[in-house]
């Protein structure tokens, strides 16, 4: 006779509580099952760049691959020309010094890096500042990590900066790690020399570690911006880079961090014991990558530029107000007062007119009343994503 299952009596880890699948997991495959219906769905909602990258990095990756010594386990800590390679442009493009040995750590993308944190950073019990609006991910791995997530909230009139004022007033005594993200995400808000100073400082005074996540500085942006530059910044922050926007790689999860000695120390405690390093060839085409001069950065910010103006135009047919300077791969628009909320609009959108628009509520309490559009998606597109909202606003209309 068979034995009786006994699945449903397995239970996960209580840390899985506090963690939902990611919106955007969930939500393509709703779309994919669209698109298997045949409704042709426009994806304004995912910032992967559909760009390639450089025609030389490519080069020096397929010329690599052939090679038969560059199959094995890779350095925990990558290859010497590639933390060379993260620390020259760091010095060409943000003015920073590096000790390419000591003060960089490669990783396999900054999701990664983010882990990596806050496993070595936070037990359970303490807690940590995130962004509201921000990137999903910051709340999500602090509750992994069995940390208390504290809110600090971001507005419009503030520029979507940290109010000082408020976090000085907030129990902070159990706080080890604040989030930070400029040119931010969701909103294209930018940083400031100043911005940068104040969180140091806060850090600083208050013993916290400031944790920079920088993937956004190159996109529509003319002046790239690093806390680093801050005096004393390393000894208290730590800088996440990536090079899926900037240089068109998200598939293929290059990215690093910098800071202190003793604190990349800390972290590769973390990752060497989950992760066996990366493929050589990718980091030898990630070397040349990082050699691009300013006018592949030009030609990449001209087409993204185009695609904001094309974007604007999905957003006043959405009836969104957004401001036209923001910087990143996004635009960040908030909804008219008619609206029920970004929820509401982004499925009606999408289940009314085939287009994908993301809600800004998965972005934290403060976004609800917003929606985000993804640059990376080609003009022609974008203009059919205005052309069938205007559509269903006329039908509505009749």
């Amino acid at each position: 006779m068979p034995k009786e299952s006994k699945v449903s009596e397995i239970r996960p880890a209580n840390r899985l509580a506090g963690v939902s699948e990611y919106y955007f997991s969930k939500k393509l495959k709703e779309v994919a099952k669209m698109n298997a219906a045949g409704r042709g769905v426009i994806n304004l909602g995912v910032g992967s760049p559909d760009l390639p990258p450089s025609k030389e990095a490519v080069d020096v990756f397929c010329r690599e691959i052939r090679r038969d010594d560059v199959h094995g386990y890779q350095p925990y800590t990558g290859i010497p020309a590639l933390r060379e390679g993260f620390a020259k442009w760091y010095r060409t493009w943000y003015g920073v010094t590096l000790d390419p040995q000591t003060e960089i750590q490669p990783l396999a993308g900054s999701k990664e890096g983010i882990m990596h944190i806050s496993m070595a950073f936070l037990n359970p019990g303490d807690a940590v500042l995130v962004p509201n609006p921000g990137y999903p991910t910051y709340s999500s791995v602090g509750n992994l990590a069995g940390a208390e997530l504290i809110g600090y909230e971001l507005n419009e009139s503030n520029g979507w900066h940290p109010d000082f004022e408020a976090l000085e007033q907030m129990d902070l005594s159990r706080v080890k790690l604040m989030w930070a993200n400029y040119p931010h995400m969701p909103t294209g808000a930018n940083a400031t020399p100043e911005l940068f100073g104040r969180l140091v400082a806060f850090g600083r005074r208050h013993g916290i570690v400031i944790c920079h996540d920088n993937p956004y500085s190159f996109i529509l942006n003319e002046h790239p911006l690093s806390i680093l530059t801050v005096p004393g910044a390393k000894e208290v922050c730590i800088e996440l880079n990536s090079m899926s926007k900037a240089h068109n790689m998200p598939g293929w999860r290059m990215a690093m961090l910098a800071s202190n000695a003793q604190f990349v120390e800390w972290i590769l405690k973390v990752k060497s014991n989950i992760d066996s390093g990366q493929f050589r060839p990718m980091q030898s085409a990630v070397v040349e990558a990082l050699g691009a001069p300013k006018a592949w950065y030009d030609g990449m910010n001209g087409v993204y530029a185009g695609r904001r103006d094309t974007a604007g135009q999905v957003m006043q047919a959405l009836g969104c107000r957004y401001d036209r300077r923001q910087s990143g791969m996004f635009l960040w628009g908030k909804i008219p007062d008619t609206e029920i909320s970004g929820e509401a609009l982004a499925d009606r959108i999408l289940y009314e007119a085939n287009v994908f628009i993301t809600p800004g509520f998965i972005f934290g309490s403060a976004g609800e009343r917003y929606v985000r559009i993804s640059l990376c998606c080609p003009n022609e597109l974008l203009e059919e994503a205005s052309a069938r909202i205007l559509k269903l606003n006329n039908s509505n209309i009749q």
